[in-house]
């Protein structure tokens, strides 16, 4: 069926400044691994007649090498304000089983950790700040360039858009298992579709 979601989201890792998982490299967080989390608001959605629109939702990781090298552990949380409705239609896309990007994703995953449903707050903005439940929660700072402008990749390997803003991501994050302290951050807008241009770097994620 067809799917688009459009919004902005907020991330964080254990990696250090920066994080290499975008451009494949290993991961610099504890073990050489990277576990992170991202929240995303959904502006606008669909999922065949499925309205998204005004949802939040997380995904939590595990990349235990880099990221074409596969095993990734996945799990995710969708606000408990959604419907039930939405939140399946939300996991059939995130687990890539509706195609798209999260479906050449899912090339890539080796467990999937489930679906929970708690409260997913995004606050947007120059700083944006994200929760889920009382587990996890990173507020974004952005690094910046000797104009104060907010230092960001563009057409990297793996990216949830064509262009991020990168930082630190402060804050905390213990769910399905994957604890850890934040370090990295990044954020930006994102739009997802079951139909993308071919090489359109979100076509990769």
């Amino acid at each position: 069926m067809a799917w688009r979601i459009a919004g902005s989201y907020v991330a964080s890792c254990s990696c250090n400044l920066i994080c290499p998982c975008p451009v494949d490299g290993t991961p610099t967080g504890p073990d050489g691994e990277c576990k992170g989390f991202l929240v995303f608001s959904v502006k606008e959605g669909t999922l065949s007649d499925t309205d998204l629109s005004g949802v939040n939702f997380a995904l939590f990781n595990h990349f235990p090498s880099n990221l074409t090298a596969g095993n990734w552990k996945i799990g995710i949380v969708v606000d408990e304000g959604a419907s039930d409705e939405q939140a399946q239609a939300l996991e059939r896309i995130l687990k890539g089983e509706e195609g798209g990007p999260f479906g050449e994703l899912s090339n890539f995953y080796g467990e999937y950790l489930g679906m929970d449903r708690d409260s997913v707050t995004f606050s947007d903005g120059d700083r944006p700040s994200a929760s889920v439940g009382s587990s996890s929660d990173v507020t974004f700072a952005p690094l910046e360039g000797p104009d104060g402008s907010p230092t960001t990749v563009k057409g990297a390997m793996f990216g949830f858009a064509p262009e991020f803003m990168i930082g630190r991501g402060p804050g905390k994050s213990d769910r399905f298992g994957l604890s850890y302290e934040p370090v990295y951050g990044e954020a930006a807008d994102f739009e997802f579709a079951s139909e993308m241009e071919e090489g359109t770097p979100t076509g990769r994620i």
